[in-house]
């Protein structure tokens, strides 16, 4: 847990949300990314808020490791902010940065872009930090399975895109281990004019390519060797069950849409 980056990280645990059904929270996540741009109140984004906090705080993953992992996240939220007191030019006045004014209908966009898109990350960096890729891979299995009468390869879907949120975390580290080779090698990538910084990042990341595609070659070899052949035929270890719980989750979810259509303007 000392990465700082956690999406595509998983961390272990007992919390009600790590034993929801990973289809449920999909659905879940899929429905709030939906919901949060139907927010167009105080009170709504209020209640969107309150519902992410507590959620956050029920997987009982400690607080700074999330905000450790969300560092990088903050700097285009910061900039989306800024953006939009630049672009938006309603209501009235509020104060001038030299003497370029600054409106409050720029203050509100912004505040409200701004919010949009921290829950959009957090909700769902949730669904990785609670989550095994093997359990996102059968729960995407699952929920495309109506797909393959038309012949459509859910399995193999499936499977790249929990292999892909598993190898983020990977090249993440390759990534900052290579930047600390080439920086005791004498490369530069902090100071200097723009175009030499564009040409510091050429070292690190031919081998960071080159890292990479011996990794999914390793990979590739490996299911081979085990006799991987798609999804025709397999079994599953651990069958998903809708239980109690997600009964709650899902009543808990459907009340916080309820409340947001009622506070809306």
């Amino acid at each position: 847990m000392n990465n700082a980056f956690i999406v595509g990280q998983y961390v272990p645990g007992e919390s009600m949300i790590h034993r929801l059904d990973p289809r449920l929270k999909m659905v879940i996540i899929f429905l709030f990314v939906i919901v949060v741009f139907l927010a167009n109140s105080v009170w709504s984004y209020g209640l969107l808020t309150i519902f992410t906090v507590l959620t956050t705080l029920s997987t009982r993953i400690p607080l700074s490791y999330i905000a450790k992992g969300l560092t990088p996240v903050w700097l285009l939220i910061v900039f989306t902010f800024i953006l939009q007191l630049v672009v938006t030019k309603e209501g009235a006045v509020l104060f001038q940065i030299i003497s370029y004014p600054i409106y409050s209908g720029g203050v509100a966009q912004g505040a409200a872009i701004s919010l949009r898109f921290f829950l959009l990350i957090l909700v769902t960096s949730l669904l990785t930090l609670t989550t095994t890729p093997l359990e996102i891979t059968d729960a995407i299995e699952s929920l495309l399975h109506p797909l393959k009468r038309i012949k459509f390869p859910v399995h193999e879907l499936a499977l790249m895109m929990s292999i892909s949120l598993r190898f983020i975390p990977t090249l993440m580290q390759e990534t900052e281990k290579i930047s600390k080779a080439q920086a005791s090698r004498g490369v530069d990538f902090k100071s200097g004019p723009i175009k030499n910084r564009i040409q510091a990042i050429i070292p690190l990341l031919v081998p960071l390519f080159v890292s990479a595609f011996k990794r999914a070659e390793e990979l590739a070899m490996a299911m081979e060797a085990r006799g991987y052949q798609g999804g025709d035929g397999r079994t599953k270890l651990r069958e998903l069950r809708i239980e109690g719980i997600d009964y709650l989750a899902i009543s808990v979810f459907f009340l916080i849409v309820i409340g947001l259509f009622l506070t809306r303007v």
